[in-house]
């Protein structure tokens, strides 16, 4: 068995400071997005800039908007990292260091590496695929096929940690179950097991039942 791990609301909870940060992006453009929130969560920053700027942008143009977001991401979050570790997930990580892991994610490759050397916790993963190694975004499910492939895992026995409707999508058309994280919701429709974060004692149970016989 391995555990895949999204980034965004699974390992931080960055949600929130992604909102403020795309707000402040486009408010400094001028452009002012109904339901922002809404629309961002899960998806990856070259499909939020075609939504939000429009289709027209070169390829150019919509790389240098998501990576001036996110710079700005960044400079906001750095002295705030801690206080958005997802609960428990120190504590889980440590529990499970024998188990293959890895980080599957929509988020930039610079995000990923911020995340996982700001917290501390890459050395618990083996792997990390982001959004720019793989052809098409969650919620297909390649970001997981290939983190899967990379820990030499078959996707059936693979259980992937998601918070958004579009990764849960992900991890079942690859095949694996899936596990939903409450960080902005109460409930995912079609996962395996609902956990408010990793402090749930129900986590270690499940997941005791579902290695191999």
């Amino acid at each position: 068995m391995a555990l895949i791990f999204d980034l965004d609301g699974v390992i931080l909870d960055s949600m929130p400071m992604h909102t403020e940060a795309w707000e402040a992006y486009m408010e400094g453009l001028g452009v002012k997005v109904p339901e922002l929130a809404s629309r961002m969560h899960g998806a990856r920053n070259d499909q939020i800039v075609a939504e939000f700027l429009g289709r027209h942008l070169t390829a150019e143009d919509i790389f240098e908007h998501g990576a001036a977001k996110e710079r700005l991401f960044r400079k906001m979050m750095a002295e705030r990292m801690e206080e958005h570790v997802v609960g428990g997930v120190r504590e889980f990580l440590a529990a499970v260091e024998g188990v293959p892991k890895a980080i599957g994610s929509n988020a930039e490759p610079s995000n990923v590496d911020f995340v996982l050397d700001g917290t501390g916790l890459r050395p618990y993963f083996r792997v990390t695929v982001d959004g720019h190694q793989v052809e098409r975004a969650k919620p297909y499910p390649d970001v997981y096929l290939k983190a899967a492939e990379r820990l030499g895992v078959k996707p059936e026995n693979c259980v992937i940690f998601e918070d958004s409707p579009g990764g849960v999508e992900a991890g079942k058309r690859a095949g694996a179950r899936v596990v939903g994280i409450g960080t902005h919701r109460e409930n995912l429709e079609g996962v395996d097991l609902m956990i408010r974060d990793f402090r749930d004692a129900r986590l270690a149970e499940w997941l005791e039942k579902q290695r191999p016989v």
